[in-house]
């Protein structure tokens, strides 16, 4: 079972222990982070906002260009970085995966 470490937004680090196949959104609302996920994760709000941290980014598959667009029109998007948990799906490749929640937009 991967580990998943999420940064929360008062800088607190969470170990998160994660089911494969799961969305990262769906690990962090039930560790009870302050993720809202409105839209339930259909790649429509952008609630879901996070960084990946470090190399992770290389362990996920590519954004598709309608997360690309949402990520990008958040005043808090950082190229690069910035991702819907939503469609991050757990592998066994995200062990040890680093990820902030970005601010509320």
């Amino acid at each position: 079972m991967p580990t998943i470490i999420a940064i929360d937004r008062a800088g607190r680090e969470h170990r998160l222990s994660a089911d494969k196949g799961r969305s990262l959104m769906e690990v962090l609302r039930d560790n009870d982070l302050e993720v809202m996920a409105i839209c339930g994760g259909c790649c429509s709000c952008a609630t879901c906002h996070v960084y990946v941290e470090g190399d992770g980014a290389a362990a996920l598959d590519p954004q598709a260009p309608d997360e690309r667009e949402l990520v990008q029109d958040s005043p808090h998007f950082r190229d690069g970085s910035s991702r819907l948990s939503c469609q991050i799906r757990v592998t066994d490749r995200l062990d040890g995966l680093r990820v902030t929640l970005a601010p509320e937009d």
